[in-house]
Formats: structure tokens, C-alpha cells, sequence
């Protein structure tokens, strides 16, 4: 996969970045990948086998669970990762290879992968 990005902002760095960490994490049907996507918003996080090309589980902030949500952002995405976890156990998939999306470990990224691993993902 050789994708060039080329141009300057922070739009094009994570794209960037995100290219050169996806020549190394692929996702499996033993291991699948926890895509993890956000926006100033909201946050999504995806289980996916890129062997076959489909995501397994998906969870988000725009989901019914969250209607009546009151919390921060990072409360909230930590709670998306305890979700996600919960529908990955009943999928029958324990551990997961984390894909952070060209994003800095930080803040609401983190709280997904914590969130997740409280909910008892091994990643």
C-alpha cells in the first residue's frame, strides 16, 4: 500500500502518518484490527479483518446508547471503547491489534483503548 499525501496542514500530517503506520498493522481473522476514528465531535471505533475486507463490530457517539449521554469527550470515548469490548466478546474475538489512525496516543484515543481494555479486549 504506497499512498502519497503530499501538502502541509494537520489534515494531510495524520493522513500521513496513518499511511505509514497501515504498511505495518494489518488486522486478521485470529486478530483483528480496532480502527479508531475521531472527529471534533464525535468518536468511532471499528473491529475489522482486512483479510476479507469487513468489519466485525462498530460502536460510536452517534449511536442510540448516547442520546441521552452527559459526560466530556474523553468520558464518552472511554465508554465507546467499554462498548466496543462488550460486542467484540459476543462476537467471539479476544484480542484486537489497535489502530489509532495517525492520531497522538492522547486524550480521547487513549480512552477508547483504555476503555476497551477494561472491558476486556487484550490489545
Amino acid at each position: 500500500m504506497s499512498v502519497k499525501i503530499f501538502g502541509k496542514g494537520t489534515k494531510v500530517a495524520r493522513l500521513r502518518r496513518h499511511a505509514r503506520l497501515r504498511k505495518r498493522i494489518s488486522g486478521t481473522e485470529e486478530r483483528p484490527r480496532l480502527v479508531v476514528t475521531k472527529s471534533n465531535r464525535h468518536m468511532v471505533a471499528q473491529i475489522v479483518d482486512d483479510t476479507k475486507g469487513v468489519t466485525l463490530v462498530s460502536e460510536s457517539t452517534l449511536n442510540s446508547d448516547f442520546k441521552d449521554f452527559t459526560g466530556t469527550k474523553v468520558e464518552a470515548a472511554r465508554k465507546v471503547g467499554e462498548l466496543i469490548a462488550k460486542k467484540a466478546e459476543q462476537a467471539g474475538i479476544s484480542t484486537v491489534v489497535f489502530d489509532r489512525g495517525g492520531n497522538k496516543y492522547h486524550g480521547r484515543v487513549a480512552a477508547v483503548a483504555e476503555g476497551a481494555r477494561e472491558g476486556g479486549l487484550a490489545l
